[in-house]
């Protein structure tokens, strides 16, 4: 077994990829004009690709039918003459009939076979070898579902959506700092930076991941209660130029209302999926290892809740 040394990871940036559905489609019925704006940042973020899936589905996806459906949220750095890595790796699946989502959150170092390179490396090398497509190429053959969609979104993104809906309130448990902000127990009001800081601690949590997803879930939340309350509508322009900025998707304006319609329940019932293995150095490189076991047993709950077994 080797010993992790952990690097600074920008941690907190996955919280907002579950958002977008929300404050994408979850607007087009106040008006025109908001209809308007929304279908042009929709037509802004919107990126198709053309693949061949790795893993299919029986029959198309029919959103119309309210079928269960999965996202791939992929949290990347992106610097100027760099692809840049996939510093978050997530995937959701939505299931309207039970009114649930379901969060996996896939460690950047997980071990597995980069589809379409012919490797074995950590996860997060699948985008910058192959970008989007080979990252859910990837990760349908890891977790043996289908990937409808992807969304993906730049780091700067966490920080300027917080701020566009007015910032956040969280319940924060436990004393601690972060990135130079002190975070003290009780009802706190955070900006898109302190946001950032606040979920991405982990270090000085004795629950670790736990925590951490914890206070993920909160910034959530938060973002969500400030984007459905209709009091906060004037934000709307600054919500959508912040995620024109920084998203792109292959989700279309008219599944955005789709989901909107058929799927707007469902964010209220977040379950977050953890994987769990353990730490080993191989070839002197440090690995997240899931066994067989438990890479079996997540695959078998996420078909269950897309309705495939």
């Amino acid at each position: 077994m080797g010993r992790h040394k952990p690097k600074k990871k920008r941690k907190g940036l996955k919280i907002f990829l579950i958002i977008l559905l929300v404050l994408v489609a979850g607007i087009a019925a106040y008006g025109y004009s908001i209809y308007h704006n929304l279908s042009k940042a929709a037509n802004a973020v919107h990126s198709p690709i053309d693949r061949t899936p790795e893993v299919k589905r029986p029959s198309d996806l029919e959103l119309g039918k309210r079928e269960p459906f999965s996202v791939l949220m992929l949290g990347v750095d992106e610097r100027k003459g760099d692809k840049g890595r996939s510093d978050t790796m997530i995937v959701l699946t939505v299931n309207p009939k039970n009114k649930s989502m379901e969060m996996l959150s896939i460690p950047r170092d997980t071990r597995v076979e980069i589809v379409g390179n012919g490797t074995v490396e950590k996860i997060n090398h699948a985008y910058a070898r192959g970008g989007v497509e080979m990252s859910m190429n990837t990760v349908e053959k890891f977790l043996d579902i289908p990937i409808d969609y992807y969304v993906k979104m730049n780091m700067e993104g966490f920080q300027e959506i917080v701020d566009a809906v007015g910032g956040v309130t969280v319940n924060n448990d436990l004393d601690f700092s972060q990135d130079g902000h002190h975070f003290t127990v009780g009802e706190l009001n955070l900006n898109g930076k302190e946001a950032l800081s606040y979920a991405r601690m982990r270090k000085n949590d004795a629950r670790g991941d736990f925590g951490r997803q914890l206070r993920q879930r909160q910034v959530i939340q938060g973002v969500i209660n400030k984007g459905a309350n209709i009091s906060a509508l004037w934000k709307y322009d600054d919500v959508l130029k912040a995620l024109s900025k920084n998203v792109e998707t292959n989700i279309s304006f008219d599944e955005m209302k789709s989901i909107q319609k058929n799927y707007a329940d469902a964010r209220h019932n977040i379950d977050q999926i953890q994987i769990e293995g353990s730490g080993a150095t191989i070839d002197g490189l440090w690995y997240y290892v899931v066994p067989e076991e438990e890479q079996v047993k997540v695959q078998n709950r996420l078909k269950e809740h897309l309705e495939l077994k």
